[in-house]
């Protein structure tokens, strides 16, 4: 592994905020300009930092990271550049260990997303045509569960 994973801090959410747009606009362009970088920054600081768990991934500086609470995941993003590396998975990895069953959202035109989490166990237990989420774009909530290791269920 050539990047490391840590508890990311207020002081950290900045930098997370740069990660998210990047991530966001490269793959999601349809949906680029919806805030502005101090929207970005405000929204982490003040809501994402203050009700979820948030995890690094660095390389140098901080190129991916996890939001997550009480079995959601509310943010994951590993910059474009860094993806492939296992960042995302490792991530992931430490919001699958803190709950049995882990609950998400993301995009029905986000295939990569789609891929990824379904490649890591998340089974469709919900399809929208986006009318409750802010971009009013079509989406998808996904869920893990915990398999148990005596009889592979849950």
């Amino acid at each position: 592994m050539s990047f490391t994973l840590r508890r990311l801090v207020l002081e950290d959410m900045d930098r997370v905020a740069i990660v998210l747009r990047q991530a966001f606009d490269e793959r999601l362009p349809w949906l680029a300009g919806l805030h502005t970088p101090d929207e970005d920054r405000a929204f982490f600081r003040n809501h994402v930092y203050r009700t979820c768990e948030i995890w690094g991934a660095l390389d140098g500086d901080i190129v991916g990271f996890i939001a997550f609470r009480d079995g959601w995941v509310d943010q994951l993003y590993v910059l474009p550049a860094h993806q492939g590396r296992g960042m995302g998975t490792a991530l992931l990895d430490i919001a699958k260990a803190a709950s049995p069953r882990v609950q998400l959202w993301t995009f029905q035109k986000n295939w990569a997303a789609r891929a990824f989490y379904e490649k890591h166990g998340f089974a469709v237990i919900e399809e929208t045509d986006g009318s409750s989420n802010e971009e009013r774009e079509p989406d998808i909530l996904y869920l893990w569960q915990k398999q148990s290791a005596a009889n592979g269920s849950v």
